[in-house]
């Protein structure tokens, strides 16, 4: 008798609000997948913990959000939206997608629900800031319309990296 679990399909995800605990597991998920996938040190975790806490402590749900993708009763991804400095301007923040809910095309659900929820805000932009190294974002971000604006080489988290702005137009037309 076979009692292997068949694979999940992206039928299985959805997406949510965060319920008590899920943004310590933002803070912990990042730091620890991080960690182990690129050998960064706390120092990531702590930025995480700062964007996290701002969040909570202080956020319109009107123009800010947070998503939780959850597959059998268990978190598995999450993405934030918050108000950049830029007036009119959103910025998406900590997309993450942990292993088990990689291939299921969680990262595009939560990137498209960014983008909606920024445009029926009324945003004009969305912006974030990645790194080189992190290939599979930065491909949902290119197939998201986004468009690479600036690079500059840094040292932080214990590694040497490059650091990407990108930037996605809302207005009206867009073609998504």
């Amino acid at each position: 008798m076979d009692t292997a679990r068949p694979r999940p399909s992206r039928d299985d995800v959805r997406l949510r609000d965060p319920e008590p605990g899920d943004l310590g597991w933002i803070v912990q998920r990042h730091g620890a997948l991080y960690a182990a996938e690129y050998g960064w040190n706390a120092d990531f975790e702590g930025l995480v913990a700062r964007i996290v806490a701002d969040f909570a402590e202080d956020h319109d749900p009107h123009l800010e959000r947070v998503w939780i993708a959850e597959l059998d009763g268990r978190p598995v991804g999450s993405v934030m939206c918050v108000r950049d400095e830029a007036p009119g301007t959103a910025r998406l923040r900590l997309l993450l997608v942990d292993p088990e809910g990689r291939g299921l095309g969680i990262g595009t659900r939560l990137v498209d629900a960014v983008i909606a929820f920024a445009r029926e805000a009324g945003y004009r932009e969305l912006v974030l800031w990645t790194n080189d190294v992190l290939d599979a974002a930065r491909g949902v971000y290119q197939r998201a319309g986004f468009t690479l604006t600036a690079e500059r080489p840094h040292r932080s988290f214990g590694a040497d990296l490059k650091g990407q702005d990108w930037r996605l137009p809302l207005q009206e037309g867009h073609p998504r």
